[in-house]
């Protein structure tokens, strides 16, 4: 049963607003509002669906207000009411990239603003003085030639530190950001453009027709095979040897792991330890798919012993901490193998469930995937409960770690 939603629409897992202006309008307002719901999930689509709409209603009734007003009068030139006329273009890209990163860094986690900020800042350093209006598709090319040109360091350095784009790329050598690097830079300035046009301030973003033509492939995950395995978890690493067993036992990513707290622990009678994997104080979740209630493997049982009763489970421990330190036990382990990464612990978990016979939909509702069991898996979502704890807590059992017998 497909979902309905007016003026929305489902494009590669993501619904999307579009309602085209009227045709009177769409010289000052462009042709249409068009806006990403940032949700899979039908039932969330629909509030934020509502949300946009009325958003949009306001923008025409204001408009309209503003398309009298504007009438001329035989004696004097009267300044229109509708704000768009005067608004739109007017406020410079700095001023608007000030108040959209004081919003987003109260939305996002420290990483992910700060790459937010950097992206922005190359943007503002380049056109910051500018009015946004007089920002064409050729500066939105510029831009985005001049991201390709960055090098892979560049911007790590002390000496480049709070550089403008200009003086970056003068700074760069031969070795220059991945194509990856450069789609995300490109892309997190392309959403601030976004939130301009959705704030009323732009009539179209200039970087929806301009992409990156630099191709590659990401980096690829290597799953650790068991003597990995057994050489990390040697080393009985004092700063993230209990968070390293805990993914290994359990599927979650680093950013799950590290920001667990006291409370998201949940006994249930027989059925033992269940960790609730949802948003909290300390961190954010990757999508919707990632909240869930997940067996505390019978083996990570007297690690509890070790860690704080109350509050944070691992105090003062960041994602970045924990990629960071991996890094020097991998060197210590001699492990050198291209793509092992903390990461690699996650993807060790989902191979040990397919060894043991697990069906892939019962091993994605363990580490937050959504289910591939249906074509339609938006249609399966909604009518299937998913599986039982009794069931979560025989799959995860199956995964022992390798010396264990």
């Amino acid at each position: 049963m497909s979902v309905r939603i007016q003026y929305a629409y489902l494009k590669q897992q993501t619904w999307l607003f579009r309602r085209n202006y009227p045709k009177e309008l769409q010289p000052v307002l462009g042709q249409a509002l068009k806006q990403s719901l940032k949700t899979g999930d039908a039932r969330v689509a629909k509030a934020r669906a509502a949300e946009v709409n009325a958003k949009y209603e306001e923008i025409v009734s204001k408009a309209r207000a503003g398309v009298v007003m504007e009438k001329p009068e035989p004696i004097r030139v009267v300044a229109p009411v509708f704000s768009s006329v005067v608004l739109v273009g007017r406020q410079t890209v700095g001023e608007l990239a000030r108040q959209y990163l004081n919003r987003r860094s109260g939305e996002l986690q420290y990483g992910g603003f700060k790459s937010v900020r950097f992206s922005v800042g190359l943007f503002v350093s380049a056109f910051g003085q500018r009015a946004v209006g007089t920002i064409s598709r050729e500066d939105a090319l510029t831009f985005t030639r001049k991201v390709a040109q960055l090098g892979r360091h560049v911007g790590k350095s002390y000496r480049t530190k709070g550089a403008s784009l200009d003086r970056l790329v003068a700074a760069s050598g031969s070795d220059t950001i991945s194509p990856q690097t450069q789609r995300r830079t490109v892309g997190q300035v392309s959403h601030f453009m976004d939130w301009v046009v959705y704030e009323g301030q732009l009539a179209a973003n200039p970087f929806k027709t301009v992409r990156v033509e630099a191709k590659g492939k990401p980096n690829r995950y290597e799953a650790l095979s068991d003597e990995e395995v057994q050489r990390l978890l040697a080393l009985d690493d004092p700063k993230i040897g209990a968070v390293l067993t805990f993914c290994l036992l359990s599927g979650m990513r680093a950013g799950e792991a590290a920001g667990l707290v006291r409370d998201d622990l949940v006994w249930k009678g027989n059925l033992g330890w269940f960790v609730w994997i949802r948003p909290n104080a300390v961190r954010t979740l990757k999508t919707d798919a990632a909240e869930r209630f997940i067996p505390l493997h019978s083996g990570l049982v007297p690690l509890l012993e070790k860690l704080p009763s109350e509050g944070r489970l691992f105090p003062g421990l960041s994602v970045n901490m924990v990629t960071k330190q991996f890094g020097v036990m991998r060197g210590k382990a001699g492990i050198s193998r291209a793509g092992v990464v903390f990461h690699s612990s996650r993807k060790w978990f989902v191979t040990q469930c397919e060894r043991a016979g697990v069906p892939e939909h019962f091993t994605a509702s363990i580490v937050g995937h959504q289910s591939a069991r249906s074509e339609n898996r938006m249609t399966y979502g909604i009518y299937s409960a998913g599986i039982s704890d009794e069931q979560k807590r025989e799959i995860v059992e199956k995964v022992g770690l390798p010396w264990a017998p």
